[in-house]
């Protein structure tokens, strides 16, 4: 399948910018404030869709976005954990994805900023999304009109987050959806090696550094790295969206399984010809927007429950 000129001028755009944290995580000099700068930079050329209000705030000391529609419904709460291999991204990079969700839904988009690896490994992303959470329950948000989302390193966190707010007795989210999520840094999936040289923006070689820039002395499949090994039981429903170019395609059909046989509802989506976070291009590519649509279709079902 080839793309329009637009989307793969921002596809090459977004795998340079990628690029540039290569020798910071073999160990090289550079800064990692400006790498995250123009990694961001790269992100912020979709455009926000007109209709919404962008706001930063602070999510019980975790600074934060919220992303607010014209129309809410009934108190609406999307928690959106952004991507980014823990090492870069940031709500900045996301108000394009966030405000066509904000509109699809009729909710408000909360997109904490958490703390990045290196500088913070494993736990510190799932420590701050947590506290967002806990922070977005004590505002008065009902657990029914929240729903969790997130892409790539923020999917596994959608996962991760609701085992954690399980185990700590908080009340679960409605649903959760993951798009093209991280979910096994162990990457011993068929399509790691596969679809390597077929994802156009992941690579095997990008996400083994990632990994270990992450996770510290952690294990590679700490349950709580890795949510393909965690304790899933009594999770509510998941989507997972995932493109059929992607090195992460085993893993998430294998997210899929564990979470079907601990008995929760799950949905599979794989896209033909897609590619990671294919829904960052939903202003340019029909395939993004339907994603998206089809995101907030199923969330819109468990709303009217």
């Amino acid at each position: 399948m080839s793309f329009s000129p637009v989307v793969q001028q921002r596809i090459e755009g977004w795998n340079t910018a990628s690029l540039g944290f290569g020798p910071l995580l073999r160990g090289e000099e550079g800064s990692w404030e400006q790498t995250r700068a123009n990694y961001l930079k790269a992100l912020a050329i979709h455009p926000t869709p007109d209709g919404v209000w962008v706001e930063e705030i602070d999510m019980g000391g975790i600074p934060a976005t919220v992303v607010t529609p014209r129309v809410v419904e009934d108190g609406r709460a999307l928690l959106y954990f952004h991507g980014g291999g823990y090492v870069a991204g940031s709500p900045a990079g996301y108000h394009g994805l966030a405000g066509h969700y904000a509109k699809l839904l009729k909710a408000r988009v909360f997109m904490p900023d958490y703390r990045l690896a290196p500088q913070h490994p494993f736990p510190a992303a799932i420590d701050d999304s947590l506290a967002s959470y806990a922070w977005l329950l004590a505002q008065g948000y009902p657990a029914n009109r929240i729903a969790f989302s997130g892409d790539s390193a923020g999917g596994a966190l959608t996962i991760s987050v609701m085992v954690k707010a399980r185990n700590k007795g908080l009340p679960l989210p409605l649903a959760g959806v993951v798009l093209s999520p991280w979910v096994n840094l162990e990457h011993k999936g068929a399509s790691i090696r596969s679809r390597d040289g077929i994802d156009p923006t992941v690579s095997h070689e990008g996400l083994t550094m990632l990994a270990k820039a992450f996770l510290g002395d952690a294990l590679k499949n700490d349950p709580d790295a890795s949510p393909v090994f965690a304790d899933v039981r009594g999770l509510p429903p998941i989507l997972i969206h995932i493109g059929e170019r992607e090195v992460m395609l085993s893993d998430a059909m294998r997210l899929a399984v564990h979470l079907a046989e601990n008995r929760v509802r799950v949905q599979l989506d794989v896209w033909p010809d897609m590619f990671h976070v294919w829904h960052m291009f939903a202003a340019e590519l029909p395939e993004g927007m339907q994603a998206l649509e089809d995101a907030a279709y199923f969330l819109e079902q468990r709303w009217k429950k």
